[in-house]
């Protein structure tokens, strides 16, 4: 990287939007767009009073920025995901500190991408190694403990394991449209007893009169603020549900992302009588859709499946895409024709004993965490055939 200069940036506000999003590819997401980041920071809920303090590092050649990553400044791992309490554990019970650590991510977000934007034409792997050498720098001048990149996909984790980082692996669910021509077509691939069960929870919202579409494009456009406050009311039900749900997005943020992208934000509604009873906020690409958060207003068997499951997976295989990411966790996806996928983290440390530990434990815990994504493949319901004595599969 001759010539590039290295700088940080405490606000997504400091980049120009249209130089931020000149580094986007084809692998990027739409989480990594300069409207997604920036609705987390002007809304308040990556900020500092969040426990998310901005501190983007960027690489520069002359005034034309050549390569990006979104970073920020963590106290605890609240709302990452990057699920390293047990890492942090152990280095304070060998009283090494952890936190606070610089983590390359887009907050709140557990979906796979790239960690490091670079402008095409450019270097790739001597740009990524430029970030990461930066990150590392900060955290020593800074004497943060810890650095680490969340969620990279599957080439960005070989990037980061070259830039000296150690790479954790962990699994989510992802359904992977094999060429579908239609929900039939996909249905097929499930025994008789399987499919049976699918179609009866298929069935149930039509039951139970309510009717299931999605709402994007033009019909979001003519009101993006209707259907941002509808996608965070949505939410908001199903956090103050539960005793553990967290109030990480705010309205605003709903406002400004629907208001700065709305080619890529979607709303699932349920309605019955012309009222919304249940939806989804899914965010989509030209190849993916992704599935952020569900809420519902009333109760109604199997409506959460419809809403978050079959009636995108119908979706996705109407518009061609190719995977639809269901959010985090969920063995329940598994019956439902979902399949393990690996994640990634990579994490780096000053601290040359903790390094050493983590490597250590990761040694013995990787092989154990591909076993269950193999045992998980093997217990999907997908082609298998029935038992013996169940009945034979009909077409």
């Amino acid at each position: 990287m001759d010539g590039a200069e290295g700088r940080f940036a405490g606000s997504l506000d400091e980049i120009d939007a249209a130089d931020w999003d000149a580094l986007l590819s084809v692998r990027s997401t739409p989480f990594m767009r300069h409207a997604w980041l920036n609705a987390l920071e002007k809304s308040g809920c990556a900020a500092r009073r969040a426990g998310w303090t901005p501190c983007h590092l960027l690489l520069y050649r002359g005034a034309r920025l050549v390569a990006a990553a979104p970073a920020y400044l963590k106290e605890d791992s609240d709302g990452d995901f990057a699920r390293d309490w047990d890492l942090a554990s152990s280095a304070a019970h060998s009283r090494l500190p952890y936190y606070p650590k610089l983590a390359l991510t887009v907050p709140f977000t557990p979906c796979t991408g790239e960690r490091v934007l670079v402008r095409p034409g450019e270097d790739r792997r001597a740009s990524v190694r430029r970030i990461l050498e930066m990150a590392r720098s900060r955290c020593k001048e800074k004497g943060y403990p810890t650095w680490q990149a969340l969620f990279p996909d599957e080439e960005s984790a070989q990037e980061m394991e070259a830039g000296a980082l150690a790479v954790r692996v962990s699994f989510q669910f992802h359904w992977r449209n094999e060429g579908y021509a239609s929900m039939d077509d996909y249905l097929r691939r499930f025994n008789s007893k399987r499919r049976h069960m699918l179609k009866r929870e298929m069935a149930a919202a039509g039951e139970q009169g309510i009717s299931i579409r999605t709402v994007r494009g033009a019909e979001l456009a003519r009101d993006p603020a209707r259907w941002a406050k509808v996608a965070h009311d949505l939410h908001r039900s199903t956090v103050d549900k539960l005793m553990w749900g967290r109030r990480w997005l705010n309205e605003k943020f709903y406002q400004l992302a629907f208001a700065g992208m709305p080619d890529a934000v979607e709303v699932v509604v349920a309605e019955r009588e012309g009222k919304i009873v249940a939806g989804a906020f899914n965010v989509a690409s030209s190849t993916r859709l992704y599935g952020r958060y569900w809420g519902s207003f009333e109760d109604h068997p199997f409506l959460h499946f419809n809403v978050c499951y079959y009636h995108s997976i119908a979706d996705c295989i109407a518009r061609g895409l190719e995977v639809f990411e269901g959010g985090a966790g969920g063995e329940h996806k598994l019956s439902r024709g979902f399949l393990p996928s690996l994640t990634y983290s990579a994490h780096g440390f000053l601290d040359a004993r903790l390094d050493r530990g983590v490597r250590e434990h990761l040694r013995a815990e990787t092989p154990a965490r591909t076993e269950s994504i193999e045992r998980y493949a093997r217990e999907s319901p997908i082609f298998k055939p029935e038992t013996k004595s169940g009945p034979k599969d009909a077409p």
